[in-house]
């Protein structure tokens, strides 16, 4: 059964930094590319980053690129994401993802963590 933990949202203040941290458990992690999305209030997920399993080569959302940066450990079994320069409107539920090697989505997500960015 793959499982998925977010942690490391919070309340911060513009222009702070956060790091969140997705730990998977239940397949075998260096095989599989990962990503973070996002959820706004009243809105559908949205793509914020990816890494893929071989290269750990990353590509992002235009809003993010230069002040966020996914990473993974494969010995942890874990993705990162590190958020520098946080803005209001990032604020939004953030969730880890597993997609195949294709770059779709497999329907195993991460219970989310709340990140909240005041003005």
């Amino acid at each position: 059964q793959v499982q998925l933990v977010e942690s490391g949202g919070g309340l911060v203040q513009t222009g702070a930094s956060l790091r969140l941290s997705c730990v998977a458990s239940g397949l075998t992690f260096s095989r599989w590319n990962m990503a973070w999305f996002r959820q706004f209030p009243g809105k559908g997920r949205e793509f914020v980053a990816r890494i893929r399993y071989a290269t750990e080569t990353a590509i992002y959302t235009d809003s993010v690129k230069g002040r966020f940066t996914i990473s993974r450990d494969n010995a942890k079994n874990t993705v990162y994401l590190q958020m520098n320069s946080l803005k209001p409107e990032d604020t939004a539920v953030y969730y880890c993802a597993v997609l195949t090697p294709g770059g779709s989505e497999t329907g195993y997500w991460g219970q989310g963590t709340q990140v909240t960015v005041s003005s």
